[in-house]
């Protein structure tokens, strides 16, 4: 009798802890069906959809911010400006729209087309670190629907500048042809400029004032040099094709004739020795005859003279590829082919390396090293002499093509470790010696994605895989969890930042529509330097927004100390939050949901869950 009395008990008391532990610490009701989220570089989940926009903070019991103003918002009508925390919300057609900036840290509303003043916006555009708002577009009918152009303090959302650019465009108005934006406005100490249809106009945003125009129609985007004296401008042609002006600050064409570029410029560095352009050429659509008479679809490298627009080159390096890695170094131009090869030219056009050096597809790694410069491909990896392209080492390192490469840097060994997916190699900085350091049995036939130095030793990681090796290639725990097995499931990403490939330190690059590419450290193990870059750059800003920002990059810095780890658990498909020092579980969430929408936050300690259609619910963690 009390063996059937007590085991019902326990079934039940079992199940109640079970529920228990599945009850979420706070859920949020959007008001609408929940079409997209996304948690930002800033730590707060926003969330789109039926209900508007809403923020999230860790913890917070309620959406810090909800704007309705537009009502659905969809995920293609957000505009996140890297590694701020501002979103740029859209809605209109192509000539303009309304557009309403939005600090999602703050939770305030720092611009709006209609509560400013605007009756449409073609441009809206963040500069950082200056952290000011250009907006181009016409005003309300009141102001006769003139073309302007404003500029904002995004510290306070107040207007700092004006300017009607009907002065200088309005003269050139010729029946119904009304010159509208034609590009990216550019700021540039207390001028603006906005590229039109008709003409590029500069403006002084302080008294609003026309200072010059230039004959040039249709700029796409502008950069000018530090000084600010020099200008480019860049017309992106229908045919794919690029041309590039050069104005001075006064409005004078510096260059008798436009420099015509081939394909879409994607890096223009401004350097002493000259202009350094990488246009990409896609000729993928052509066919036949046509694709034949197009050409390859490949990057070309330019040197052009500042003064001129010439080319100083005889002949341009070959690429038969396109440009992947593009490094500036004190002797000239180091470049890296996606489709495999690396090369270096001086700055006068000469060869430096005594022939180009053949690699592997998707050279993953250019870094520099004590002893040169080491690359890592899909199937192999070397050390070069930055003087001569040779290898230091007696052979490149080849190895079988991998689901994906990982690698690390052991600074306290002085070696160099990459991941093929069955193996470790382990490569001696020093002599060039290569080892095994360790074979690699991931369930799921998944490969490593991921590969740290940890205090105890060396940490591969993927989905459903965790492995720590000792310094002396020892395994010392592997732990793995099964993955959900429905058909067609895809495994959600769990990082805890979408790290933008932009460094905060080219802020000022940024501004210019480009950046600019430097060869780094030989710290392959970075993320924790990367981090630091940013919050450096945030620090920068006067802004409390940037200074909470500062404040969540300084903890990502440190080394995380767990994954997580969707799979399936006793009571249903959920989350396990594994530690990386011990590969131990410390904590179960089970989601009773066969495919989970879920974002984690490892600094905030939250999970969000997408638990109904309008309900987000967060766990602590």
């Amino acid at each position: 009798m009390k063996k059937l009395l007590v085991t019902p008990l326990v079934a039940l008391l079992m199940a109640a802890h079970g529920q228990q532990k599945d009850l979420p610490d706070i859920s949020y009701d959007l008001g609408g069906k929940i079409e997209f989220m996304t948690l930002t570089e800033a730590g707060v989940l926003v969330v789109a959809g039926g209900g508007g926009l809403a923020g999230i903070k860790p913890g917070a019991n309620a959406p810090h911010f909800v704007f309705k103003e537009y009502g659905k918002v969809k995920e293609e009508e957000l505009e996140f400006v890297p590694m701020s925390p501002y979103v740029i919300v859209n809605q209109g057609g192509m000539l303009g729209s309304k557009k309403t900036v939005i600090d999602i840290v703050s939770g305030k509303m720092l611009f709006a087309t209609e509560e400013n003043g605007w009756k449409l916006v073609a441009k809206a555009r963040v500069f950082l670190p200056q952290n000011k708002l250009v907006v181009v577009g016409n005003r309300t009918r009141a102001e006769k629907d003139m073309l302007a152009v404003g500029i904002y303090d995004l510290a306070t959302g107040k207007q700092e500048g004006f300017s009607s650019l009907d002065a200088g465009v309005g003269k050139v108005r010729m029946g119904n042809s009304v010159p509208v934006s034609s590009g990216e406005p550019y700021l540039s100490g207390n001028q603006v400029l906005v590229p039109t249809t008709k003409k590029l106009i500069c403006a002084d945003f302080n008294n609003g004032q026309i200072l010059w125009e230039a004959d040039l129609d249709k700029i796409t985007w502008l950069v000018a040099d530090k000084s600010g004296n020099e200008i480019y401008g860049f017309e992106e042609r229908p045919n794919g094709d690029t041309r590039i002006h050069k104005v001075s600050n006064s409005g004078q064409q510096l260059w008798k004739q436009e420099r015509k570029i081939k394909g879409k410029v994607s890096r223009f560095e401004i350097l002493p020795q000259g202009l350094a352009v990488v246009s990409d050429v896609d000729n993928s659509d052509k066919k036949g005859i046509a694709g034949k008479l197009a050409g390859a679809s490949e990057s070309k490298i330019s040197f052009l003279s500042a003064a001129t627009g010439e080319d100083l080159w005889e002949k341009a390096p070959k690429t038969k590829g396109y440009v992947q890695h593009f490094y500036i170094m004190d002797d000239g131009i180091l470049f890296g082919i996606y489709e495999g090869g690396i090369n270096k030219i001086s700055f006068d056009g000469n060869a430096l390396f005594k022939k180009p050096l053949n690699t592997g597809e998707n050279i993953q790694t250019m870094a520099l090293t004590p002893q040169g410069l080491i690359y890592i491909t899909d199937t192999d990896a070397d050390i070069i002499n930055l003087t001569t392209g040779e290898s230091i080492w007696s052979k490149p390192i080849k190895y079988k093509k991998a689901k994906a490469v990982a690698s690390a840097y052991d600074k306290a060994h002085q070696r160099y470790l990459i991941s093929t997916g069955e193996e470790v190699m382990a490569i001696d900085e020093r002599t060039g010696d290569i080892s095994t350091f360790a074979s690699i049995a991931f369930k799921e036939k998944e490969a490593p994605t991921s590969m740290m130095v940890r205090n105890g030793g060396i940490l591969l990681t993927s989905s459903q895989n965790l492995m720590m090796v000792g310094f002396d290639g020892k395994d010392l725990f592997h732990t793995y969890h099964k993955s959900p097995g429905q058909s067609g499931f895809i495994k959600a990403a769990t990082g805890v930042l979408a790290v933008a490939s932009m460094a905060m330190s080219a802020a000022a690059a940024y501004q210019g529509g480009r950046y600019g590419h430097y060869a780094g450290s030989n710290q392959l193990n970075s993320y924790g330097e990367e981090m630091k870059a940013y919050q450096e750059g945030f620090a920068n800003i006067a802004s409390a927004s940037f200074a909470e920002m500062n404040k969540r990059f300084r903890a990502t810095a440190a080394t995380e100390n767990a994954q997580f780890i969707l799979t399936d658990l006793e009571g249903g498909v959920g989350l396990v939050r594994v530690g990386k020092d011990t590969g131990e579980v410390e904590k179960e969430i089970i989601l009773r949901d066969k495919k989970p929408d879920y974002r984690v936050d490892e600094l905030g300690g939250m999970l969000y869950y997408k638990s109904k259609a309008n309900e987000i619910s967060a766990y602590g963690l």
